[in-house]
């Protein structure tokens, strides 16, 4: 395998990611890598350590994943190529039948994902974050006295844990924007294509931000998501983050994203995309 062959997700084995990175890149035709965390595995991805990689962007409970916003804006030129939404089933997991559960340990969004269900049946347990759902399993499985652990199925199977409850996330629909990211960009095929961008706009005058998001309705653009984050470069200063339907390979979505960089004080194009919908056992 050459670094060409590698695609690098959020690890240990286990994860939510490692799952998606097992249904899009075959066995016999790349090598995953596992990395500690998001920021690592973007890292490892700009500087060629890696051919791609894959991260979670957005959760339909919690919202953005903000290190993966704040890396791409900020800290390395990388295109999303693909983007996959993937059903994310939790589970409460222990080491043993009858364990008398007093921690909860788990990646902060399981734990956010699943606040309800902690509040009603474990109202009285410490919860314990840390940088994985996979992490979780391993530290239950190692041993940790009164430990369960909130993980998926996959993690279940690794460590031959005991599953207390299934489908403890709050929502039935819950469900995770994951994105490939790479240094080049996506070739465009026919689908169902976004492309996102994120700018910084002068806002000293009334009306700075709606006449930037005129631009998508004079070119027939629907807009899907628009979220802020700050400049990091002082108080009260913002970039903007947008998705929008459509691909720069359409003439028309190409001519708003020009008219959009025209009026922005700083402008990222972080690339067109294909959408993909997976409905799986997870």
């Amino acid at each position: 395998m050459t670094t060409k062959d590698l695609v690098g997700y959020l690890g240990p084995r286990g994860t939510h990611s490692e799952d998606v990175c097992s249904c899009y890149y075959p066995q016999d035709q790349w090598l995953s890598k596992p990395y500690s965390t998001i920021y690592a595995c973007i890292r490892a991805t700009a500087k060629g350590d890696v051919a791609e990689c894959i991260v979670p962007i957005e959760n339909s409970l919690e919202g953005s994943v903000n290190i993966t916003l704040d890396t791409l804006a900020h800290e390395v030129n990388l295109s999303i190529v693909k983007e996959i939404v993937w059903p994310i089933r939790h589970h409460l997991l222990t080491k043993s039948l009858g364990t008398d559960i007093q921690t909860i340990v788990s990646h902060p969004q399981a734990l956010a994902q699943c606040r309800h269900y902690l509040t009603h049946h474990y109202p009285h347990a410490k919860i314990e974050a840390v940088d994985s759902t996979a992490q979780a399993a391993h530290i239950v499985f190692d041993g940790a006295k009164n430990y369960a652990a909130i993980a998926n199925l996959t993690a279940s199977k690794i460590y031959d844990m005991n599953i207390v409850a299934s489908n403890i996330q709050d929502h039935p629909h819950n469900c995770t924007r994951f994105v490939i990211l790479k240094a080049k960009s996506a070739t465009y095929r026919e689908g169902y294509w976004k492309t996102s961008i994120v700018c910084r706009i002068k806002g000293d005058k009334p009306g700075s931000l709606f006449q930037l998001l005129q631009e998508l309705v004079r070119n027939n653009v629907n807009l899907v998501r628009i979220e802020s984050r700050p400049a990091r470069t002082e108080l009260g200063e913002y970039i903007f983050f947008m998705d929008m339907e459509g691909s720069v390979a359409e003439a028309h979505v190409l001519k708003a994203i020009t008219a959009l960089e025209s009026k922005s004080l700083w402008f990222k194009n972080l690339g067109s995309y294909i959408v993909c919908k997976e409905n799986v056992k997870v």
